[in-house]
């Protein structure tokens, strides 16, 4: 085992999958890539929370820059004082990563705001698909419904589905690894930087 070793493979996953969210996150709040939607407040509420930035982004980007740093540390002390500092950053890591993936199976599951034909009074915005009782909520195994039931933004349902679940996925890996982060700073306490094989001398005749 090799802590250090864990660290940076942690760390560069994070950073990567950190770029995906905030990209994914920039997408939804602007469908189509048109910027008039966002300022008329016809976004996704889920979107607008912005939990790719901040969460999956900005949060686990600065964890991510500590697990790098700390995997360099020298010194038996320095090491493990900087494991219990990275066991506390994975614990703010999991949850900022586990908040964005809740928020974006929500926004997933929920559908997207959109303008549309409402039987009582005309186009309105809301949310058409949202799961209701009396409903079948499975709107994302049946695709007739991408392109029948929104007027504006044009495909959204397409967008939204397409930019949720990278980001879901994405941030649902970054608490996986964050956790895994957990019991790997722990053993890094136990441990110290990991086990090496020692070495054996040759013997002189």
């Amino acid at each position: 085992m090799c802590v250090s070793g864990c660290l940076r493979c942690v760390g560069v996953a994070l950073v990567a999958l950190a770029t995906v969210c905030v990209v994914s996150n920039l997408f939804l709040l602007f469908p189509n890539l048109e910027t008039r939607f966002l300022p008329e407040g016809h976004v996704t509420r889920e979107a607008t929370w912005s939990a790719g930035l901040w969460g999956s982004g900005l949060l686990t980007l600065l964890g991510a820059k500590c697990f790098l740093v700390s995997s360099r540390t020298s010194g038996c002390c320095a090491f493990r004082g900087q494991m219990c500092s990275l066991a506390l950053y994975s614990l703010v890591c999991v949850g900022a990563s586990g908040f964005c993936c809740l928020v974006s199976l929500t926004g997933l599951v929920q559908g997207p705001l959109c303008l549309y034909n409402s039987s009582s009074s005309g186009p309105v915005w809301g949310v058409p698909l949202r799961p209701t009782p009396d409903r079948d909520p499975g709107y994302l195994w049946n695709s007739s419904l991408w392109s029948g039931v929104c007027l504006e933004p044009r495909a959204v349902v397409q967008w939204n589905v397409l930019w949720f679940s990278l980001q879901s996925a994405c941030s649902l890996i970054q608490t996986l690894l964050c956790a895994a982060n957990v019991l790997n700073a722990l053993a890094g306490l136990v441990l110290g930087r990991g086990l090496r094989p020692n070495k054996v001398a040759p013997v002189k005749a």
